[in-house]
């Protein structure tokens, strides 16, 4: 077992003193800015990027990391993180395994390694990694996960009792976290009322997920309640899964991550209930009928991860799309639902930076949900390091990014 330094370990935290994720962010990229290689930095950015939801850029954190500290568990045990937020639960155990041959506990580990248990239907290790996560970083988060599972395994009593010390202190991830509990344990009428009490307004979307929750079976319910992941009420898919973690992770040189307040959900928790109403959408057949299951296995899909119709309309001044059959390398400048604003933000970033952009032509890849503005196609990871690092010299965040085989990218007109 390998020792693991307790500088490091501490870094493991998103931030510290209430320091909001994208600060954590903010702050590890100005580190890795002038130190690209430095370790805590790393670490720290791939957690902030992980509680973000960017579950690409913390594996790309986490894979350098892994790069420059070969035997911490840090590196492993985030990459298992990001692949049990993706609902890869199989996939994540492997890279836990390897977190703990290096050193890693159950308590520091637990939090994330509990969900991917949960995934697989292993409730029990779940809620042992879970309790074992209450003393560490992730107390928090570890606690509403605990909760979840002891819904799911039909014990509603400790389930609220495990949320009681975060509800006195006025949690809003509590709150929704009991919607969800009561739901589960199949109080509809309580799940909808606590709901509307977290998030005014959500009730009448939610009221049909809460009643087909509990006929679920456990692990579907996991997937459901922690990441937005259902099974296809129809059989057919209806959004597409997003895209798997490759081997050998895309290395992050900078990145860009909207703010976030304490008041307000966590964008993980907003796109866990949009997802939810995207999903509720699909599962009713034209004129408002609601479809019937059949007794053949559900399919699992994960559904666009925020409000907005799943096909994103196309920018005016992006031209047709085109096909990239390979994997290639990008910069990406900016990302967000709306795809009609990132030929502005193109153009705006041209303008003020005429000499560094010269030549250079601007693309829109678009997945369910999100769009991308990138840069490139780049030859090899030196080449968009060497340009990342002129971005970076006036002021632009950017990190490199990879498409998948088949991916549309549109480039933008006049370029």
């Amino acid at each position: 077992m390998v020792a693991v330094p307790t500088a490091a370990l501490a870094q493991v935290a998103v931030g510290t003193g209430g320091e909001s994720p994208s600060d954590a962010l903010a702050r590890n990229m100005k580190v890795l800015g002038s130190s690209p290689g430095n370790f805590d930095a790393l670490i720290g950015a791939g957690r902030a990027a992980l509680a973000l939801g960017d579950t690409q850029a913390a594996a790309g954190f986490f894979g350098r990391a892994d790069e420059a500290w070969s035997t911490s568990p840090l590196p492993q045990a985030g990459i298992g993180a990001a692949l049990a937020q993706q609902g890869d639960g199989n996939g994540a155990l492997q890279y836990f395994s390897r977190a703990v041959q290096r050193g890693a506990t159950q308590s520091m580990i637990g939090c994330d390694r509990g969900l991917a248990y949960d995934l697989l239907g292993r409730h029990r290790d779940a809620q042992a990694d879970y309790r074992a996560a209450l003393i560490g970083h992730d107390g928090d988060e570890a606690r509403r996960r605990l909760a979840l599972s002891l819904a799911i395994t039909g014990n509603k009593t400790d389930a609220l009792s495990t949320l009681s010390p975060l509800m006195a202190r006025g949690d809003a991830g509590a709150a929704r976290t009991r919607a969800f509990v009561l739901a589960l344990t199949g109080d509809s009428a309580g799940a909808k009322n606590a709901i509307e009490s977290a998030m005014p307004g959500s009730a009448s979307h939610m009221a049909y997920f809460f009643q087909k929750l509990p006929a679920l079976r456990s692990d579907q319910k996991a997937a459901a309640v922690n990441l937005g992941i259902f099974p296809s009420a129809s059989g057919l898919q209806t959004a597409s899964v997003q895209p798997p973690i490759p081997a050998n992770p895309v290395k992050v040189i900078y990145g860009r991550s909207p703010k976030q307040s304490a008041e307000k959900p966590t964008l993980e928790e907003e796109d866990r209930i949009a997802s939810i109403q995207e999903w509720l959408s699909q599962a009713t057949k034209p004129g408002g009928e609601t479809a019937t299951t059949t007794g053949e296995p559900a399919s699992t899909v994960q559904v666009a991860s925020t409000s907005i119709p799943t096909t994103v309309s196309q920018p005016s001044s992006a031209s047709p799309s085109t096909t990239s059959a390979t994997r290639r390398l990008w910069i990406q400048l900016a990302s967000g639902p709306n795809a009609t604003a990132l030929p502005d933000q193109f153009v705006r970033l041209k303008t003020r930076n005429r000499e560094l952009f010269e030549g250079i032509s601007g693309y829109i890849a678009e997945e369910p949900g999100k769009a991308r503005l990138l840069i490139g196609p780049f030859r090899n990871d030196s080449e968009a390091s060497i340009f990342a690092d002129d971005l970076a010299s006036v002021h632009i965040d950017a990190f490199t990014w990879t498409n998948q085989p088949g991916q549309s990218i549109r480039k933008l007109q006049g370029e």
